[in-house]
């Protein structure tokens, strides 16, 4: 059997990767403050496979670690084939340069984006045997280059990029049947747009840029990139471990 744990599940990227994966032979389980349960659990049962969430805010770490020893007791009877992580959750505030940033959002987006992401992944590695481990950790443009206002989501999103990389290093030196991706979706219409948008010109320097994106009509969609990045999944024999796979490089 195959199992997939996607975090941020309730809206945007997530949603529409989890219900992929749900028409793709992958009993789900998914972690988000939010939760659209219904409409889960009939795909669910269209495609007669098992559904569980778990509301978690990923910024509560303690709140976490329970959770996941949830899902942990859930599986471990399991025989599985494979169990695939996405990790999609994420936050780009707060925005503006060093120094007008208040120190407690700081630790709470780090928390989000990449202390989370490395816990979860942890975790199951330690606790949880399946033939194959599977993580795609969603990652950003933002990961490979400064931007200004930028500087906390540029570098937590950098963090993941290296995570990614090293955990392929440590799997290979194992002779680990272990697979570990980044993905870099693009620019989506999404409510992390509408955020990004929504940002004064002080803190950072390319709304308007971002603007023109959405008036122009540049913006992919969610369910597009979900589509995207389910081809990439569902070819883990070409997968090149470690890598970070852009949307722009796969269209």
């Amino acid at each position: 059997m195959k199992f997939a744990i996607v975090t941020g599940a309730s809206r945007g990227l997530g949603e529409e990767v989890a219900k992929n994966l749900l028409k793709q032979d992958y009993n789900l389980m998914t972690i988000s403050r939010k939760r659209k349960t219904n409409e889960m659990k009939n795909l669910a049962n269209e495609n007669r496979k098992s559904y569980y969430h778990y509301s978690c805010d990923l910024s509560d770490l303690e709140k976490l670690n329970d959770t996941l020893h949830e899902i942990i007791r859930k599986l471990h009877d399991e025989s599985m084939d494979e169990l695939l992580i996405v990790n999609n959750a994420g936050m780009v505030s707060p925005i503006g340069p060093v120094g007008t940033l208040e120190n407690h959002d700081i630790v709470k987006h780090v928390s989000v984006n990449l202390t989370a992401l490395m816990l979860i992944v942890n975790t199951m590695k330690k606790h949880i045997t399946a033939n194959r481990l599977f993580v795609t950790n969603i990652s950003s443009g933002a990961g490979e280059r400064g931007i200004y206002g930028w500087n906390a989501y540029c570098s937590t999103k950098s963090a993941v990029n290296m995570f990614t990389e090293t955990a392929a290093i440590e799997a290979e030196e194992l002779n680990s049947n272990d697979l570990y991706i980044a993905f870099s979706p693009g620019i989506m219409d999404t409510d992390m747009q509408k955020e990004i948008r929504s940002t004064d010109e002080e803190s950072f320097k390319n709304v308007e840029q971002f603007k023109q994106y959405k008036e122009e009509g540049q913006l992919r969609s969610p369910k597009e990139v979900a589509d995207i990045l389910m081809k990439l999944i569902t070819q883990p024999e070409q997968i090149d471990n470690g890598k970070v796979y852009r949307v722009y490089d796969l269209v």
